[in-house]
């Protein structure tokens, strides 16, 4: 049994979703592990990942809409703003969406569905920096 760790740094440009396949599945592809389990987790608090479809650009559109509505930024509804109005409904955000992935590794690859991309899903509105560490448990 190997194990291997990464981290990714990744640069967002605001809110919404930001597509980290290719990076993740480049350090994979230089681990030389055929069979395994990927761990992703995103270190921030008003952030998440999401395993999302990658051909129509009108679902991350969507999600995002819902994300709006559901965790609006709205002066007064919430106590913690430290960071600015979208400091709250970033955490709500994160808190409904996942900071961590166990994602399966055959032949040496990430095992995604035809339409599945790995997203880094920034909550705040300005561009950020966002740190992703990656753990690789396989042979």
């Amino acid at each position: 049994m190997r194990q291997a760790s990464h981290r990714l740094t990744i640069a967002t440009g605001g809110r919404g979703l930001t597509e980290v396949t290719d990076p993740v599945e480049r350090w994979l592809a230089g681990q030389g592990v055929g069979e395994g389990l990927l761990t992703v987790f995103c270190r921030h608090t008003s952030a998440s990942l999401i395993v999302q479809e990658n051909a129509d650009p009108d679902v991350q559109r969507d999600l995002e809409a819902f994300f709006a509505r559901l965790a609006p930024e709205s002066p007064g509804l919430y106590r913690h703003d430290a960071e600015g109005p979208d400091d709250m409904p970033a955490h709500i955000r994160a808190a409904l969406t996942q900071t961590q992935l166990s994602i399966p590794v055959e032949s040496g690859r990430m095992v995604l569905g035809t339409w599945q991309g790995l997203y880094l899903f920034e909550h705040r509105r300005r561009p950020q920096r966002r740190e992703v560490a990656l753990h690789l448990l396989g042979e």
